[in-house]
């Protein structure tokens, strides 16, 4: 079986044009750098990654940072460590209050 392969394989590579056979699909002038391609491709693409997740990252730190007293009192009370009067007291004086 192996031989009948090799053989057919063989005859197949006989009845290429001896230039495609001696330099490959890139034919007598050189080849195209397409190794060039596939590592700059990856390369890219983990940049792409990078900076989706740093761009993410640092919206996501800027919101929790915006929450401030505020947001720390909606999860104290989605918590249930403070009821709805006590929210509704906290959130009014909070807001009575100037801004810096």
């Amino acid at each position: 079986m192996l031989t009948a392969l090799t053989t057919t394989i063989g005859g197949a590579a006989a009845q290429l044009p001896a230039a495609v056979v001696a330099h490959g699909p890139w034919g007598d002038g050189g080849f195209w750098p397409f190794f060039l391609l596939f590592p700059l491709f990856w390369i890219l693409i983990v940049l792409l990654f990078v900076f989706v997740g740093r761009r993410t990252w640092r919206r996501n730190h800027r919101w929790a940072a915006t929450q401030g007293a505020e947001g720390v009192l909606r999860e104290r009370y989605a918590r249930g460590e403070i009821d709805e009067t006590e929210f509704r007291q906290r959130l009014e004086v909070l807001r009575s209050q100037p801004k810096p």
